[in-house]
């Protein structure tokens, strides 16, 4: 019997409700980046654009090297492609880079980037380095839909999505910074990636999973799926795909366990509640002892950290009988917001209830706060710069008006 299709699933927030994708503008040069395309897509491209079947399945297979193995961007440096073909390829083609428009070093080590597409929206992208790993913190989105109050980013409009090529783009370009080329399995700084910057993930998840795909392959960056997570706020309809068609660690922004307080600070609770997002983490594919779902639980103080708090987080999580641990996050303040951060006395005996009810829940270390580390806080002051220096500049003019 046929039935009628599912109507597209409804975004929440400021956006437009058609989902219809957006095309990303082309390059002002004319030229195709090669950066995001899969192996297959990488063999129509060249053949598109001229060259003979065999010829371009070969060439696909070295350019895929040099751009995933090597860290490679220029064609010229490609010593078993003939030279004589190599004004071809960049009349044609570019191996892009985000340009970066600031880049920060905190003093515990955090680098953050804020990056710029080639039609002119910016996104960042953060690296955190501890003594057992170094994390990358990548964004999904320009902006979020999601508006949770606590969260920075929630405060932007959602511009589009990043494509796959923008978001592996991220990974590459702190492979450059550190210097991690070639890609090998042994010895990198960069070591885990983690979905939780800008924007909700599974609202993109076609680019999501491509990027993480290239992430993963084994003939080129080469990151273990067990070393990748993906960090949702509940979108409960795509999460059995999520780890059907990626495969990673699952990570929930949780921040609350009442629906009162959810429905405040994470506004999707009220389209998807917290048995439904629980249960949706119960059924997610690959979770076990060994591969915990993480919950994220922001400290916000009075708000969400009271013992009462603490002991229905536990109760939840064993009736669900989930395979989980907890991560503690004070909360990094950024100017507007409505929170203050929970005082390290409370967040230490939340933490102990915690633990006391048989599961693990580590107070992450806040990193990076002297360079605005807060996901999106970087886009935000060089908008208020880009802002200043626009009033300079029609101050000037109004002045030499007289």
């Amino acid at each position: 019997m046929l039935t009628e299709p599912a109507a597209p699933m409804p975004i929440p927030g400021h956006i437009d409700p058609v989902p219809v994708p957006r095309a990303v503008a082309a390059r002002p040069d004319g030229r195709v980046d090669l950066i995001g395309l899969s192996k297959d897509q990488l063999r129509e491209t060249l053949a598109a654009a001229g060259l003979e079947p065999r010829q371009a399945k070969l060439r696909a297979k070295q350019i895929w090297h040099w751009i995933y193995n090597r860290g490679a961007t220029d064609f010229a440096l490609m010593t078993d492609i003939a030279k004589a073909q190599h004004p071809w390829l960049t009349e044609r083609f570019v191996i892009g880079r985000p340009e970066v428009v600031e880049a920060q070093v905190s003093s515990d080590g955090t680098r953050k980037w804020l990056l710029r597409s080639p039609d002119g929206q910016d996104y960042e992208a953060v690296f955190i380095p501890d003594a057992d790993r170094g994390t990358l913190c990548v964004s999904s989105q320009v902006g979020c839909t999601l508006n949770c109050t606590f969260c920075h980013t929630g405060t932007m409009r959602l511009v589009r999505n990043l494509t796959a090529g923008e978001i592996v783009g991220q990974v590459m370009l702190a492979r450059d910074s550190l210097g991690e080329w070639p890609s090998q399995p042994e010895g990198r700084m960069l070591t885990n990636i983690v979905m939780m910057g800008m924007g909700e993930p599974l609202y993109n998840f076609d680019a999501v999973r491509d990027a993480l795909k290239l992430v993963m392959d084994g003939d080129g960056l080469a990151l273990s799926k067990r070393r990748i997570t993906l960090s949702t706020s509940g979108v409960v309809p795509m999460m059995a795909r999520a780890g059907e068609e990626i495969g990673v660690n699952l990570a929930v922004s949780l921040h609350a366990v009442t629906k009162e307080v959810r429905d405040e600070i994470v506004p999707l609770n009220r389209k998807y509640g917290i048995e439904q997002l629980l249960q949706a983490c119960a059924d997610y594919p690959g979770a076990n002892n060994a591969r915990r779902i993480t919950f994220e639980y922001v400290m916000l103080k009075d708000k969400n950290d009271s013992d009462a708090e603490a002991h229905e987080l536990v109760r939840l999580l064993r009736h669900y009988q989930l395979p989980a641990k907890v991560n503690l996050i004070p909360f990094n303040p950024w100017p507007g917001a409505a929170y203050e951060t929970s005082t390290p006395e409370r967040v230490r005996r939340f933490s102990e209830i915690i633990f006391e009810g048989g599961i693990s829940a580590p107070v992450r270390t806040p990193r990076g706060r002297d360079i605005d580390a807060a996901c999106g806080q970087l886009k935000t002051a060089a908008e208020r710069k880009s802002r200043a220096e626009l009033d300079r500049i029609a101050a000037e003019k109004q002045a030499a008006l007289g």
